[in-house]
């Protein structure tokens, strides 16, 4: 993960998502599971937060295709317990339906708004994510809960994607740059360890 900052709230946020969430919650001010059925006024705006976080996934770090990908809304405080935080779009987080289930109402997650670049790092000798050790041990805690809630590192997901996007680099099916709009965080270690060069040597060998 790194860090993400906050984008301006799209112009038609208030009329398409809030005014109508609040008008909801009037009439129900703590809804709770099924309660928010057909009342799911934060996907009016899912085109604008995609589009506004560069349809990167705030959590595994990499782009979710407009036809295929399936993204959702995350809700970084859960609706259930901040319903007043439910039709706001500073709590919301662009992610990758699969993680987005994985996370849930869970409230161990760093929030990638507050994390700062190089809290997570990449080994490349297995292209696992770990917490820097320089972190106090109460950070490092928080940063392996987060890999591990999130799957972070689960071989049939985000790893296999990062092998993925890295070996297209390597093999030079694609350049550099497409990293960076695609996989920015795997882009952003690879320039902190000084390995943009250097790692097509160490991954064809």
């Amino acid at each position: 993960m790194i860090r993400v900052d906050l984008q301006p709230e799209p112009p038609s946020f208030n009329t398409d998502v809030r005014i109508k969430g609040q008008m909801f919650l009037a009439k129900k001010p703590n809804p709770k599971g099924h309660e928010w059925d057909n009342h799911e006024e934060w996907r009016n705006c899912l085109a604008d937060l995609h589009d506004s976080y560069g349809g990167i996934c705030a959590y595994s770090c990499h782009w979710i295709p407009y036809d295929t990908g399936f993204y959702s809304v995350d809700h970084f405080k859960p609706k259930d317990d901040y319903p007043n935080e439910a039709y706001e779009w500073k709590n919301y987080r662009l992610a990758c339906g699969r993680i987005n289930g994985k996370k849930g109402k869970y409230v161990d997650i760093l929030d990638p708004f507050v994390i700062q670049d190089g809290w997570f790092q990449i080994r490349f000798s297995s292209l696992l994510v770990t917490p820097s050790s320089d972190l106090d041990d109460a950070t490092k805690d928080k940063v392996q809960k987060t890999i591990d809630r999130l799957g972070i590192n689960e071989e049939g997901t985000c790893l296999k994607n990062r092998r993925r996007y890295l070996m297209g680099y390597c093999t030079e099916i694609y350049p550099f740059t497409h990293l960076q709009t695609e996989a920015p965080f795997l882009a952003k270690e690879l320039i902190r360890q000084n390995l943009v060069q250097e790692i097509k040597a160490i991954m064809l060998t």
